[in-house]
């Protein structure tokens, strides 16, 4: 007998070399492929005649086989197998490409149903490849799965009815109060009618049910991680706001949007609960001003701060930018990161667990078992989508109730940020300050690179500065199209930029040489930088005016913005330009909304329709599981319901412990198990 556990491979039908062909879906047991769902559904059971389908149309038709198969080899590898049907008024002549074992499955004067593209004129009817299923079979809602090579979706299908008609029941989730509650069907009806409904109103009541399920699932998961569904209360105690302090001693006043941001932020710290705050804004909105005046809040009551960036290069430049902010005021600063000296590690974690340091910034090296703290109130983490849960998480372990901020320069879209902050408070930062001017920015091929390059070189006379951007560090052999960094970096030097000072900078460079070429380029030392995405949260060159971006493509909208945020940021007019080749019109649309929008937040939601959730940050790095039936944007308002679900399942049972609870708990582990953090 078969059940949930079982493997792939003893299924009838499947056997051990096509269970190689589910593994690349990831399926490697009966409970994956049972969640493995149809992408869409053809209905099969509105059929039509030839007289009143449309010509072009994709319709089924009811025939009868009238002629055998006839075989003809036109190339080498390439048959074809030409036969006839009927409707009873009309002849639809059948071609089938390569597929022999469909010819010879078929029968004279058996009826079947066909479905696919119909071509007619005023004498003929004729279908090409159409699908072809025997009538008593064929006159159904029919599943369409995502396929890999010889792994067809008409073969997914087979193998999805065997193991359903296989299993006697699946076991329930959720408990029947939830049911009930949201108006869910089992998870047993559900599981069979996302793949074979009879109707319409089947598949929406499965969806309705597995899509909630999969988010409530997800929320449980990320509430328990960050510790929310208990409301702590705080052994921090901020009684004064030192805000207008700190403003009076900067050279520049904060902007409406930045003032308001740190009254919600201190509002928050003087509560009993923790403060749990995103704070969001384009590149160059202030954030770091935010920042710095909450620090300054909570050292003078008394209290340590820490600050953790996702790279050496990022934490580096809050190092200075704070040193220079808190210049006089007797805060004490340290930087840890990774290529800290061992014995200057020593001395600052004694001196944070003595109290003698104030702030700490960093990378993860902050969060390492061996680092405490005396009175740790104020947890910041920048670039908060770079990081995993669980390491935001360990950050926040460091104290009892600690107050945490999250700052963003990614403008995360309302559907995506919900789910990823559903707990945290957000203030944004819609106002940038005053001469920051707009970026023009064009998309052209590389039929242009010679007036660009010429544009660069006039640049670079006047005494500006250019980053060239590229997808790839060094040489790939499976993308050979795309020049790596390396290999551009080189061809420019020794051709169109010889003679310039031209720098190299990438992720798989040492810290230290990292840092020497960005403070070259930042001092002007180099007019050219060729570099990855690195320089996305590298420091600020307000005399670089023009980013050029090799293989746009490549990158996220919401990547390219990012990139594009490095310049602009003096008082000079600046330029992107994103060259592409590709022939995909809607990687073609895609990159139109750069020219189109400025607005990050606005190509932020567009970035999300286009990719997904999946690609929104890249690989992995917004540290949440695959989700396979939810949708971010159109399934915002059962996202709500199971935001709400989860808070009151663990404001009951914070550790799911209970028996009608268990099930969401090896729900969670197995969604969560194939996450890296």
């Amino acid at each position: 007998m078969l059940n949930l556990n079982s493997n792939i491979q003893y299924i009838k039908g499947v056997g051990e070399k096509r269970a190689e062909l589910f593994h690349k879906l990831g399926i490697y047991d009966v409970d994956s492929l049972l969640h493995f769902y149809p992408r869409k559904y053809e209905d099969w059971t509105s059929t039509k005649s030839v007289k009143d389908a449309e010509n072009g149309e994709s319709v089924a038709i009811r025939a009868t086989m009238i002629s055998p198969v006839k075989e003809a080899m036109i190339r080498r590898g390439m048959t074809l197998y030409k036969c006839k049907f009927t409707d009873g008024e009309n002849i639809i002549n059948v071609t089938i490409f390569n597929n022999k074992y469909l010819a010879k499955a078929l029968r004279v004067y058996e009826d079947y149903v066909l479905f696919g593209k119909l071509e007619k004129n005023f004498t003929t009817a004729s279908m090409s490849s159409p699908k072809i299923e025997k009538l008593d079979t064929g006159v159904s809602i029919h599943p369409i799965y995502p396929q890999t090579g010889k792994l067809t979706s008409n073969g997914i299908a087979k193998v999805m009815k065997t193991a359903l008609e296989a299993i006697d029941e699946i076991p329930e989730t959720l408990d029947y109060d939830i049911r009930a509650k949201y108006g869910l069907i089992s998870l047993d009806s559900a599981i069979r009618k996302i793949h074979f409904p009879e109707n319409a109103d089947d598949s929406e009541a499965a969806r309705k049910r597995l899509i909630f399920e999969e988010l409530l699932t997800l929320q449980l998961g990320l509430l328990k991680l960050k510790g929310s569904g208990k409301k702590e209360k705080t052994n921090v105690n901020i009684r004064d706001d030192f805000s207008a302090e700190f403003a009076s001693r900067l050279p520049y006043t904060l902007t409406n949007a930045q003032q308001k941001a740190i009254a919600e932020c201190v509002s928050d710290m003087k509560k009993d609960v923790p403060m749990s705050r995103l704070l969001q804004g384009d590149v160059g909105s202030g954030k770091t001003a935010v920042a710095a005046s909450l620090i300054y809040t909570a050292v003078k009551n008394g209290y340590q701060a820490a600050l953790m960036a996702p790279t050496e290069i990022l934490a580096t430049q809050h190092f200075e930018s704070f040193s220079k902010m808190f210049e006089g005021t007797g805060i004490k600063i340290e930087l840890l990161t990774g290529s800290t000296k061992a014995a200057e590690k020593k001395r600052i974690k004694l001196a944070l667990m003595d109290g003698e340091t104030d702030l700490v910034i960093g990378t993860h090296a902050i969060i390492q078992n061996d680092v405490e703290f005396a009175d740790l109130a104020l947890v910041i983490t920048d670039e908060q989508h770079r990081f995993g849960v669980k390491q935001r998480a360990s950050l926040a372990a460091k104290g009892q109730g600690l107050h945490t901020l999250v700052m963003s320069a990614t403008p995360i879209p309302r559907t995506l940020g919900l789910i990823i902050y559903g707990d945290l408070d957000i203030s944004i930062l819609d106002e940038l300050p005053p001469g920051r001017q707009e970026i023009r920015t064009d998309v052209v091929d590389s039929t242009f690179n010679g007036r660009i390059y010429k544009f660069i070189k006039d640049a670079v006379a006047r005494g500006e500065q250019c980053y060239i951007i590229c997808p790839l560090v060094e040489d790939s052999e499976e993308i050979e199209e795309l020049k790596s960094a390396e290999q551009l970096a080189e061809e420019l030097s020794n051709g169109a930029f010889s003679g310039y000072n031209l720098g190299l900078l990438h992720g798989k460079m040492k810290a230290k040489d990292k840092d020497n070429v960005m403070k070259a380029f930042a001092d002007g030392d180099v007019s050219i930088l060729v570099a990855t995405t690195v320089v996305e949260v590298g420091v600020d060159v307000p005399n670089a005016t023009i980013m050029l971006v090799e293989n746009a493509e490549r990158f996220g909208l919401s990547q390219l913005h990012q990139l594009r945020g490095r310049i602009g940021r003096g008082d000079k007019k600046s330029y992107c330009i994103l060259i592409s080749d590709t022939e995909s019109e809607t990687s073609k649309n895609r990159l139109m909304i750069m020219k189109k929008y400025s607005d990050g937040f606005k190509i932020a939601d567009e970035d999300l329709k286009a990719r997904g959730p999946g690609d929104f940050f890249g690989e992995r790095q917004h540290g949440l599981p695959r989700l396979r039936i939810a949708d971010m944007l159109e399934d915002i308002d059962v996202l709500r319901q199971a935001q709400d679900c989860a808070r009151e399942i663990l404001a009951e049972d914070f550790n799911l412990d209970l028996p009608k609870n268990k099930p969401l708990c090896d729900q969670i582990n197995n969604m969560f198990r194939e996450l890296t953090y």
